[in-house]
């Protein structure tokens, strides 16, 4: 089954995952405390806005990760105080689901004190608190639903979820809080 992009959250660890039918030639790169989706060495020339973005950031006592260029202003919200909730729910308003050929929704969620997952459709905007993993996904799986996922560490997270059995993987993304309220970042590139 081909649901796209997805995520998913639990209270204390999260991963996304790049799944792609038209531009497969990407990878997860991890510098400090974001990850940045972009395309590979030998990825063709592409002005498509939606390929290249920031898709995980530890902001604080909070990781955000999303699908595309939500992650950076919910994470700018949350630095300057802002709820996770409010946070996620006014920049997935604000930008609204992708303007491509398939209006491809927009998902984002945080892990941390405050675990929240979200959504923005065509026709919604949901936004629900995280107490067991939830996933959602770009398409076929685009409500909230809980899921299951045992991953207690970044690197487990993102393996697990490249290794999930829905079509297309790209590159994987996990992020855990730590014991000391500190988040680790992994990546999986399927090499």
């Amino acid at each position: 089954m081909y649901i796209g992009r997805f995520i998913v959250v639990g209270p204390d660890v999260g991963a996304y995952r790049v799944s792609s039918r038209s531009f497969p030639n990407r990878k997860a790169v991890a510098h400090g405390e974001t990850v940045t989706v972009g395309p590979t060495d030998d990825a063709p020339e592409t002005d498509n806005p939606y390929i290249a973005y920031n898709c995980a950031r530890v902001v604080g006592d909070t990781a955000v990760i999303g699908n595309g260029s939500q992650v950076d202003p919910i994470a700018e919200k949350i630095e300057l105080g802002y709820p996770a909730r409010d946070a996620l729910a006014e920049s997935l308003l604000a930008l609204d689901y992708e303007k491509d050929d398939y209006d491809t929704p927009r998902i984002a969620g945080t892990v941390g004190e405050e675990s929240y997952i979200g959504i923005v459709r065509r026709d919604a905007l949901l936004v629900k608190e995280v107490t067991e993993p939830t996933l959602v996904a770009t398409y076929e799986k685009d409500t909230p639903e809980a899921f299951d996922f045992d991953a207690a560490d970044a690197e487990t997270a993102a393996s697990a979820a490249y290794d999930l059995d829905f079509e297309h993987p790209v590159c994987g993304v996990g992020v855990a809080r730590n014991d000391e309220n500190d988040f680790s970042l992994a990546v999986e590139n399927g090499n």
